[in-house]
Protein backbone atom coordinates (compact mmCIF):
# COMPACT_ATOMS: atom_id res chain seq x y z
CA UNK A 1 0.00 0.00 0.00
CA UNK A 2 1.25 3.49 -1.12
CA UNK A 3 0.10 6.87 -1.17
CA UNK A 4 -0.23 7.03 -4.77
CA UNK A 5 -2.56 4.74 -4.64
CA UNK A 6 -4.44 6.00 -2.02
CA UNK A 7 -4.39 9.41 -3.78
CA UNK A 8 -5.96 7.56 -6.69
CA UNK A 9 -8.59 5.94 -4.95
CA UNK A 10 -9.28 9.44 -3.44
CA UNK A 11 -9.24 11.36 -6.47
CA UNK A 12 -11.16 8.43 -8.65
CA UNK A 13 -14.35 9.58 -6.26
CA UNK A 14 -13.72 13.19 -6.21
CA UNK A 15 -13.86 13.55 -10.09
CA UNK A 16 -16.64 12.00 -10.51
CA UNK A 17 -14.72 8.41 -11.58
CA UNK A 18 -13.40 10.01 -14.64
CA UNK A 19 -10.11 8.49 -14.51
CA UNK A 20 -8.62 11.06 -17.59
CA UNK A 21 -9.10 13.72 -14.66
CA UNK A 22 -7.80 11.77 -12.10
CA UNK A 23 -5.04 11.34 -14.29
CA UNK A 24 -4.74 14.66 -14.88
CA UNK A 25 -4.90 15.68 -11.48
CA UNK A 26 -2.47 13.22 -10.29
CA UNK A 27 -0.18 14.28 -13.00
CA UNK A 28 -0.04 10.51 -14.42
CA UNK A 29 -1.25 8.49 -17.36
CA UNK A 30 -4.42 6.65 -17.17
CA UNK A 31 -3.24 3.72 -17.58
CA UNK A 32 -1.12 4.59 -14.50
CA UNK A 33 -4.04 5.53 -12.08
CA UNK A 34 -6.15 1.99 -12.91
CA UNK A 35 -3.00 0.35 -11.66
CA UNK A 36 -2.78 1.89 -8.91
CA UNK A 37 -6.15 0.93 -7.93
CA UNK A 38 -6.16 -2.30 -8.88
CA UNK A 39 -3.07 -3.14 -7.32
CA UNK A 40 -4.85 -1.38 -3.67
CA UNK A 41 -7.74 -3.43 -4.49
CA UNK A 42 -5.80 -6.86 -5.01
CA UNK A 43 -4.15 -6.13 -1.86
CA UNK A 44 -7.40 -5.46 0.38
CA UNK A 45 -8.86 -8.38 -1.04
CA UNK A 46 -12.10 -6.42 -1.92
CA UNK A 47 -13.14 -4.30 -4.81
CA UNK A 48 -13.45 -0.51 -4.10
CA UNK A 49 -15.39 0.55 -7.23
CA UNK A 50 -18.34 -0.46 -9.54
CA UNK A 51 -17.34 -1.00 -13.64
CA UNK A 52 -19.35 -1.13 -16.39
CA UNK A 53 -16.36 -2.52 -18.87
CA UNK A 54 -13.11 -0.59 -18.12
CA UNK A 55 -15.10 2.44 -16.69
CA UNK A 56 -15.75 2.96 -13.11
CA UNK A 57 -19.10 4.37 -12.36
CA UNK A 58 -19.64 4.56 -8.73
CA UNK A 59 -18.30 3.12 -4.87
CA UNK A 60 -19.15 -0.46 -4.30
CA UNK A 61 -20.68 -0.93 -0.68
CA UNK A 62 -16.96 -1.85 0.96
CA UNK A 63 -16.06 1.42 -1.17
CA UNK A 64 -18.34 3.59 0.78
CA UNK A 65 -16.75 2.01 3.91
CA UNK A 66 -13.30 2.66 2.78
CA UNK A 67 -12.83 5.82 0.92
CA UNK A 68 -13.28 8.03 4.87
CA UNK A 69 -10.34 6.21 6.04
CA UNK A 70 -8.44 7.26 2.57
CA UNK A 71 -9.53 10.54 3.60
CA UNK A 72 -7.91 10.20 6.76
CA UNK A 73 -4.48 8.58 6.33
CA UNK A 74 -3.87 11.13 3.40
CA UNK A 75 -5.17 14.15 5.85
CA UNK A 76 -3.18 13.18 8.11
CA UNK A 77 -0.16 12.70 5.98
CA UNK A 78 -0.87 16.08 4.91
CA UNK A 79 -0.46 16.85 8.42
CA UNK A 80 2.83 15.21 9.55
CA UNK A 81 4.21 17.28 6.34
CA UNK A 82 2.79 20.63 8.12
CA UNK A 83 4.17 19.94 11.40
CA UNK A 84 7.40 19.02 10.38
CA UNK A 85 7.59 22.32 8.14
CA UNK A 86 6.52 24.44 11.11
CA UNK A 87 9.51 23.64 13.27
CA UNK A 88 12.10 23.35 9.65
CA UNK A 89 10.44 26.68 8.39
CA UNK A 90 9.10 28.73 10.67
CA UNK A 91 7.34 31.81 9.57
CA UNK A 92 7.62 30.69 5.98
CA UNK A 93 5.01 29.25 3.50
CA UNK A 94 1.98 29.04 1.95
CA UNK A 95 -1.55 30.63 3.35
CA UNK A 96 -4.49 29.66 1.04
CA UNK A 97 -7.78 31.78 1.66
CA UNK A 98 -10.61 30.79 -0.15
CA UNK A 99 -13.75 33.39 0.24
CA UNK A 100 -16.42 35.20 -1.27
CA UNK A 101 -16.09 37.94 -3.77
CA UNK A 102 -17.42 40.53 -1.35
CA UNK A 103 -15.20 38.86 1.11
CA UNK A 104 -11.83 39.10 -0.89
CA UNK A 105 -13.30 42.45 -2.26
CA UNK A 106 -14.07 44.42 1.13
CA UNK A 107 -13.39 41.73 4.06
CA UNK A 108 -10.25 40.66 3.44
CA UNK A 109 -7.56 43.81 2.54
CA UNK A 110 -7.30 45.00 5.59
CA UNK A 111 -6.18 41.47 7.37
CA UNK A 112 -4.26 40.93 4.64
CA UNK A 113 -2.25 43.78 4.54
CA UNK A 114 -1.22 43.86 8.31
CA UNK A 115 -1.00 39.99 8.35
CA UNK A 116 1.78 40.39 4.86
CA UNK A 117 3.48 43.43 7.19
CA UNK A 118 4.14 40.63 9.90
CA UNK A 119 4.97 37.50 7.54
CA UNK A 120 6.48 38.51 4.59
CA UNK A 121 8.10 35.32 4.04
CA UNK A 122 4.45 33.56 4.00
CA UNK A 123 3.08 33.50 0.37
CA UNK A 124 -1.00 33.85 0.10
CA UNK A 125 -3.09 32.28 -2.36
CA UNK A 126 -6.71 33.44 -2.52
CA UNK A 127 -9.41 31.57 -4.51
CA UNK A 128 -13.01 33.32 -4.87
CA UNK A 129 -16.26 31.20 -5.52
CA UNK A 130 -19.14 30.54 -4.23
CA UNK A 131 -19.98 29.37 -0.56
CA UNK A 132 -20.65 26.05 -1.79
CA UNK A 133 -16.80 25.87 -3.74
CA UNK A 134 -15.45 26.85 -0.76
CA UNK A 135 -17.02 24.34 1.57
CA UNK A 136 -15.88 22.40 -0.79
CA UNK A 137 -11.85 23.46 -1.25
CA UNK A 138 -12.04 23.28 2.70
CA UNK A 139 -13.27 19.55 2.78
CA UNK A 140 -10.87 18.48 -0.06
CA UNK A 141 -7.90 20.05 1.47
CA UNK A 142 -7.38 22.54 -1.10
CA UNK A 143 -8.40 26.25 1.26
CA UNK A 144 -6.72 26.45 4.57
CA UNK A 145 -9.33 28.81 6.03
CA UNK A 146 -12.48 29.99 4.07
CA UNK A 147 -14.80 33.44 4.63
CA UNK A 148 -18.28 32.90 3.47
CA UNK A 149 -21.86 34.36 4.11
CA UNK A 150 -23.69 30.99 3.69
CA UNK A 151 -22.63 27.14 3.41
CA UNK A 152 -20.80 27.26 6.40
CA UNK A 153 -22.06 27.34 9.75
CA UNK A 154 -22.42 28.02 13.13
CA UNK A 155 -20.04 30.84 14.08
CA UNK A 156 -20.04 34.50 12.85
CA UNK A 157 -19.76 38.01 12.97
CA UNK A 158 -23.05 40.24 11.85
CA UNK A 159 -22.94 42.70 9.05
CA UNK A 160 -26.09 44.88 7.14
CA UNK A 161 -27.47 45.89 3.93
CA UNK A 162 -27.41 49.33 2.50
CA UNK A 163 -30.02 50.49 0.04
CA UNK A 164 -27.96 52.20 -2.95
CA UNK A 165 -29.82 54.73 -5.12
CA UNK A 166 -28.60 57.76 -7.61
CA UNK A 167 -28.61 61.51 -5.23
CA UNK A 168 -31.67 62.58 -6.88
CA UNK A 169 -33.46 59.05 -6.34
CA UNK A 170 -37.05 59.25 -4.97
CA UNK A 171 -36.10 57.50 -1.99
CA UNK A 172 -33.82 60.03 -0.96
CA UNK A 173 -35.13 63.22 -1.69
CA UNK A 174 -39.04 62.60 -0.69
CA UNK A 175 -37.81 62.14 3.21
CA UNK A 176 -40.10 59.42 3.94
CA UNK A 177 -38.77 56.16 5.97
CA UNK A 178 -37.28 53.68 4.06
CA UNK A 179 -40.23 50.79 4.21
CA UNK A 180 -39.81 47.44 2.12
CA UNK A 181 -43.26 48.77 0.53
CA UNK A 182 -41.55 51.62 -0.49
CA UNK A 183 -38.95 49.67 -1.75
CA UNK A 184 -40.80 47.43 -3.79
CA UNK A 185 -42.56 50.11 -6.30
CA UNK A 186 -39.20 50.23 -8.12
CA UNK A 187 -36.85 48.21 -10.23
CA UNK A 188 -34.73 46.20 -7.78
CA UNK A 189 -30.17 45.06 -8.48
CA UNK A 190 -29.06 42.96 -6.48
CA UNK A 191 -27.48 39.67 -5.50
CA UNK A 192 -27.46 36.38 -6.81
CA UNK A 193 -29.36 33.80 -5.30
CA UNK A 194 -27.07 32.20 -2.27
CA UNK A 195 -24.58 35.24 -2.61
CA UNK A 196 -23.85 37.87 0.09
CA UNK A 197 -27.78 37.41 2.46
CA UNK A 198 -30.04 37.22 -0.59
CA UNK A 199 -31.82 34.75 1.50
CA UNK A 200 -32.95 37.59 4.24
CA UNK A 201 -33.20 40.19 1.10
CA UNK A 202 -36.10 37.32 -0.18
CA UNK A 203 -37.30 36.20 3.28
CA UNK A 204 -38.25 39.88 4.08
CA UNK A 205 -40.16 40.36 0.82
CA UNK A 206 -42.14 37.23 1.44
CA UNK A 207 -42.89 37.60 5.23
CA UNK A 208 -44.10 41.40 4.19
CA UNK A 209 -45.84 39.58 1.62
CA UNK A 210 -44.42 41.75 -1.43
CA UNK A 211 -43.13 40.79 -4.68
CA UNK A 212 -39.88 42.87 -5.51
CA UNK A 213 -39.64 43.31 -9.37
CA UNK A 214 -35.49 42.13 -9.68
CA UNK A 215 -34.75 42.97 -12.80
CA UNK A 216 -30.37 42.04 -12.45
CA UNK A 217 -28.37 39.64 -10.09
CA UNK A 218 -24.87 39.40 -9.90
CA UNK A 219 -22.31 38.05 -7.56
CA UNK A 220 -20.33 41.06 -7.38
CA UNK A 221 -21.78 44.47 -5.51
CA UNK A 222 -19.35 46.68 -7.48
CA UNK A 223 -21.43 45.28 -10.73
CA UNK A 224 -24.39 45.65 -8.97
CA UNK A 225 -23.71 49.91 -8.10
CA UNK A 226 -22.47 50.14 -11.67
CA UNK A 227 -26.14 49.61 -13.07
CA UNK A 228 -27.53 51.06 -10.27
CA UNK A 229 -25.29 54.65 -11.91
CA UNK A 230 -27.06 53.90 -15.25
CA UNK A 231 -30.73 53.83 -14.06
CA UNK A 232 -31.87 50.28 -13.98
CA UNK A 233 -32.76 49.95 -10.47
CA UNK A 234 -32.40 50.14 -6.68
CA UNK A 235 -29.35 48.52 -5.81
CA UNK A 236 -29.28 46.76 -2.44
CA UNK A 237 -25.90 45.70 -1.39
CA UNK A 238 -23.73 44.74 1.78
CA UNK A 239 -23.22 47.95 3.38
CA UNK A 240 -19.53 47.56 3.76
CA UNK A 241 -19.43 47.37 -0.29
CA UNK A 242 -20.76 50.95 -0.07
CA UNK A 243 -17.67 53.57 0.03
CA UNK A 244 -18.34 57.46 0.15
CA UNK A 245 -15.20 58.58 -1.25
CA UNK A 246 -15.47 56.00 -3.72
CA UNK A 247 -18.96 55.63 -4.90
CA UNK A 248 -19.48 59.11 -4.85
CA UNK A 249 -22.13 59.02 -7.29
CA UNK A 250 -24.15 57.45 -5.23
CA UNK A 251 -26.04 57.53 -1.96
CA UNK A 252 -26.67 54.95 0.66
CA UNK A 253 -29.48 54.48 2.91
CA UNK A 254 -28.94 52.36 5.87
CA UNK A 255 -31.51 49.32 5.73
CA UNK A 256 -30.30 47.17 8.83
CA UNK A 257 -34.51 47.68 10.08
CA UNK A 258 -35.40 46.49 6.55
CA UNK A 259 -33.67 42.59 6.79
CA UNK A 260 -31.97 40.26 9.23
CA UNK A 261 -28.45 40.35 10.28
CA UNK A 262 -26.18 38.94 8.20
CA UNK A 263 -23.66 36.57 8.70
CA UNK A 264 -19.57 36.08 7.77
CA UNK A 265 -18.31 32.68 8.66
CA UNK A 266 -14.80 31.79 8.66
CA UNK A 267 -14.03 28.36 8.92
CA UNK A 268 -11.22 25.59 8.88
CA UNK A 269 -11.03 22.00 8.31
CA UNK A 270 -11.70 20.66 11.88
CA UNK A 271 -8.83 17.60 11.22
CA UNK A 272 -6.14 19.60 9.60
CA UNK A 273 -2.66 20.66 11.06
CA UNK A 274 -2.66 24.71 11.50
CA UNK A 275 0.50 25.96 10.90
CA UNK A 276 1.21 28.91 13.70
CA UNK A 277 0.67 31.76 10.62
CA UNK A 278 -2.63 30.53 9.89
CA UNK A 279 -3.49 30.22 13.55
CA UNK A 280 -2.29 34.38 13.19
CA UNK A 281 -4.01 35.34 10.00
CA UNK A 282 -7.18 34.21 11.68
CA UNK A 283 -6.26 36.47 14.67
CA UNK A 284 -5.58 39.01 12.73
CA UNK A 285 -8.96 38.88 10.63
CA UNK A 286 -11.24 38.29 13.97
CA UNK A 287 -8.87 39.67 16.58
CA UNK A 288 -10.86 37.99 19.46
CA UNK A 289 -9.88 34.32 17.65
CA UNK A 290 -6.75 33.57 19.72
CA UNK A 291 -5.21 30.26 18.56
CA UNK A 292 -6.47 28.55 22.76
CA UNK A 293 -10.39 29.70 21.52
CA UNK A 294 -9.63 28.33 18.48
CA UNK A 295 -8.11 24.83 19.37
CA UNK A 296 -11.26 24.84 22.20
CA UNK A 297 -13.96 25.30 19.41
CA UNK A 298 -12.04 22.99 17.13
CA UNK A 299 -11.48 20.15 19.99
CA UNK A 300 -14.98 20.65 22.02
CA UNK A 301 -17.68 21.19 19.17
CA UNK A 302 -19.05 17.50 18.47
CA UNK A 303 -18.62 16.56 14.83
CA UNK A 304 -22.14 16.17 13.36
CA UNK A 305 -22.33 15.46 10.48
CA UNK A 306 -19.98 13.86 7.47
CA UNK A 307 -18.61 17.60 6.39
CA UNK A 308 -15.60 18.19 8.80
CA UNK A 309 -15.71 21.82 8.52
CA UNK A 310 -15.48 24.03 11.36
CA UNK A 311 -16.32 27.46 11.56
CA UNK A 312 -16.70 30.45 13.94
CA UNK A 313 -17.05 34.25 14.45
CA UNK A 314 -15.67 37.05 15.27
CA UNK A 315 -17.60 40.59 16.93
CA UNK A 316 -19.29 43.10 14.70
Amino acid sequence: MNFQQLRSVREAQRRGFNLTEVAQALHTSQPGVSRQIRELEEELGIELFVRVGKRLTGLTEPGEQVLPIVERLLQEAENLKRAADDFASAGSGRLRIAATHSQARYALPPAVRDFRAHHPDVSLHLQQGSPQQIARLLLDGEADVGIATEALAQYCYRWTHAVVVPPDHPLLVSGEPLTLARLAQFPIITYEPGYTGRSHIDEAFAAAQLTPHIVLSAMDADVIKTYVELGLGVGIVASIAFDEERDRHLRALDARHLFEDNMTRLAVRRSAFLRDYIYEFIQTFASPLRREVVDAARHELPIVSTEPVLAWSRAA
